[in-house]
């Protein structure tokens, strides 16, 4: 293998020698100590000397992981599995990316922004969510906190009624909104949210309603799909909503931070769901005659969707959803297919220890990118019209921990360029193409939507 770093030497892994042989029980391994006690004698306390190396390949988890497990004899470095496991190589390797990556973004992949002009369209909430463009140019956006907003085209903001009871727990509440594709002939919508469960034990679920919209009024609501079971905690809730090319809805629910919920199919958490329109099971779906399969599942081993579109143009479903310490994930998803979560991972848990030594098994799904560090992706839509010129099909991504747009090219399946627009915007909870054909996004605390205006 050509060097993956020209000037990283046998230090890299002299000092992990030096330390002794690592435990091999990962469960009980905090990788940073793990660096402490192996690499810090050489490397910094802090990763400090890592910033000196040239980078052959980037920031690459998968390669510096490789290079420490294989060594490499041009710069005689020593192979060092068998020193290490594999979890324990990819958390060091983890760690190195995710440091770097923090403190010095010309060190990333993505290609740094250039400066784009925004217009502030509404302002004054707290976590603004999901948005939806009214044919006569009324902005519909939801408040996680369980309001609804009407954006009018003079500017004035009016609170919709007929809003469902909403449980805000963690991070869950009022979600996503995405009008029917005949709204214009029936007035007819759909929004996620958390639904709240008034019996004991208290707790509650994501949940699909339809509505008739109306004068800033929502009519005729009913409940088309409650995910089960409730439960008291707050992450992890999902949920974006999409349609496929008939009408057919696609959402997804994460896992509610449990993750052996995402590998069975007796329940709905972890999942993409596919649903009629007025909740119905499509007769395609792959689990529908599975006993003891919820039946509305489209794909499963997921952790927590907070992007998806269907592309119309090419019959893709698109996916993105958050990992834990590293490991977001792009996917491409397919029926009845299996994403792996918790069994396989490019992340490790929040406290360093490593959750899974696997980053691939045989009848599970591979992503199309990943993060690490974490991005925390939120929407995702895909740029149409020509407003922005050498856009055109490119997917934009939310980050809400690094507060940026990211542009994704991708050609045959493969991300060719990546960008961050609007670096410092703000905590970006969502992405929409308008009607209009410009990008909205919307950031939080304090929350705002904003227009992208082309360079």
């Amino acid at each position: 293998m050509k060097q993956l770093i020209t000037t990283l030497s046998v230090v890299l892994l002299a000092g992990i020698i030096w330390a002794g042989v690592a435990p091999q029980n990962e469960s009980e391994t905090n990788i940073k100590t793990l660096y402490t006690n192996s690499c810090a004698g050489c490397h910094g306390d802090n990763l400090e000397k890592f910033k000196t190396y040239k980078w052959a390949n980037g920031l690459n988890t998968t390669q510096i992981a490789n290079t420490i497990k294989t060594g490499n004899a041009e710069l005689g470095m020593p192979a060092f599995s068998a020193g290490l496991n594999d979890g324990q190589i990819r958390g060091l390797a983890t760690l190195i990316v995710e440091e770097m990556n923090n403190r010095d973004t010309k060190l990333s992949s993505v290609a740094p922004s250039k400066t784009y002009p925004v217009d502030t369209i509404f302002s004054g909430i707290e976590v603004p969510w999901g948005m939806a463009f009214l044919p006569n140019d009324d902005l519909l956006v939801t408040e996680r906190s369980g309001k609804l907003y009407c954006r009018k085209p003079s500017g004035k903001i009016v609170e919709v009624d007929g809003v469902p009871d909403v449980l805000q727990l963690g991070q869950g509440g009022l979600l996503d909104i995405k009008l029917h594709p005949d709204f214009n002939k029936n007035h007819k919508l759909f929004i996620a949210y958390s639904h709240r469960n008034a019996d004991p034990p208290k707790g509650g679920n994501t949940s699909i309603i339809s509505a008739i919209y109306k004068n800033e009024k929502l009519t005729q609501v009913k409940e088309i799909f409650r995910a089960q079971p409730d439960t008291k905690t707050g992450p992890h809730w999902g949920c974006r909503i999409t349609f496929g090319v008939d009408n057919t809805l696609f959402f997804g629910v994460g896992e509610r931070g449990t993750g052996t919920n995402a590998q069975t199919l007796s329940n709905h958490c972890g999942k993409i769901h596919h649903i009629n329109e007025d909740g119905s099971i499509p007769k395609d779906n792959p689990f529908i005659n599975t006993p003891g399969a919820m039946p509305s599942i489209w794909s499963y081993g997921h952790r927590n969707p907070q992007g998806l579109i269907f592309d119309k143009t090419t019959g893709i479903l698109w996916e993105h959803e958050h990992g834990p310490r590293g490991g977001d994930e792009l996917n491409i998803i397919h029926k009845g297919a299996n994403y792996g979560w918790p069994v396989i991972s490019f992340g490790i848990n929040y406290d360093g220890t490593v959750l899974t030594n696997d980053t691939a098994r045989a009848g599970m799904e591979q992503p199309i990118t990943y993060w690490v560090p974490s991005i925390a992706p939120c929407g995702l839509t895909i740029v149409t019209g020509n407003k922005y010129p050498g856009w055109e099909g490119d997917f934009l991504i939310g980050s809400l921990r690094f507060k940026y747009l990211e542009r994704v090219k991708l050609r045959n399946g493969k991300v060719v360029e990546r960008e961050k627009l609007l670096e410092n915007i703000g905590r970006l909870r969502n992405v929409e193409m308008g009607a209009d054909g410009y990008i909205y996004v919307a950031v939080e605390k304090p929350g705002a939507i904003l227009r992208l205006l082309p360079q």
